[in-house]
C-alpha cells in the first residue's frame, strides 16, 4: 500500500492507494464526469460494514460534482484513474456530519471506504465526440462574436471619419465662399 495522501489539506479526506491503475488509464474529467465504482464502507470506530457493492457485484454510478454523494467522494474520485483501488478515510465533515445517516451511520462518524474506480464515461446523451464538438463550436462562436464586434467597431470608426471628412469639406466650402464674397465686394466698389 502507498502512503496516505491528504486530499482535503486538513486531514478530512485521506487517500491510500491499494492498487495502482495502469499508467495509460483514464481519469474522470469534464468529458468523463460519470464514474462507476465498487466499494465497501466501514465505520472507523468498530470496523462494521455499513454498505457495499461487493455482495451483489453491482457498480454504483454517479456524476462527480453533482452533489449526489458525500463530499469526500467528489474530492477523492477526481484523483483516481480507472483500475485504481484506494482506501479513503473520511472525517465526519466530509461524510455525513453531525446528523449521521441513521440507522447505519451514527452522528460524527469517521468512515473508511475501499473504492475501485471501474469506469469513467460521458454524461447520458453525450459522447466524447459531442462534448469536444460542443466545446469547439462554442470556441468558434466566441471567435465569430469577437470578429463581428471588431468589424462593427471598425465600421463605426469609418463612419465617424467619413462624417468628420464631410464636415471638413463643407467647412472648407463655406470658408471659400466667405473668402470669395469679400473679394467680389471689393471689386464692385472700384
Amino acid at each position: 500500500m502507498g502512503d496516505e495522501i491528504d486530499l482535503s489539506g486538513d486531514g478530512g479526506v485521506l487517500k491510500q492507494i491499494v492498487r495502482r491503475a495502469k499508467p495509460d488509464a483514464i481519469a474522470p474529467s469534464d468529458d468523463f464526469p460519470v464514474v462507476d465504482v465498487h466499494y465497501e464502507g466501514v465505520l472507523a470506530e468498530d470496523g462494521k460494514v455499513f454498505d457495499t457493492t461487493r455482495e451483489d457485484n453491482l457498480v454504483f454510478s454517479f456524476e462527480l460534482g453533482s452533489g449526489s454523494v458525500i463530499r469526500s467522494w467528489d474530492i477523492a474520485l477526481k484523483t483516481m484513474k480507472v483500475g485504481e483501488v484506494a482506501k479513503l478515510t473520511c472525517k465526519p465533515e466530509y461524510a455525513y456530519g453531525s446528523g449521521g445517516s441513521p440507522p447505519d451511520i451514527p452522528p460524527d462518524a469517521t468512515l473508511i471506504f475501499e473504492v475501485e474506480l471501474v469506469a469513467c464515461r460521458p454524461r447520458k446523451g453525450a459522447s466524447v465526440g459531442s462534448v469536444s464538438e460542443d466545446r469547439a463550436r462554442l470556441e468558434d462562436l466566441k471567435k465569430q462574436r469577437e470578429i463581428a464586434a471588431a468589424a462593427k467597431e471598425d465600421d463605426k470608426k469609418k463612419r465617424e471619419e467619413a462624417k468628420a471628412a464631410a464636415a471638413a469639406r463643407i467647412q472648407a466650402k463655406l470658408d471659400a465662399k466667405k473668402g470669395q464674397g469679400k473679394g467680389k465686394g471689393k471689386g464692385k466698389s472700384k
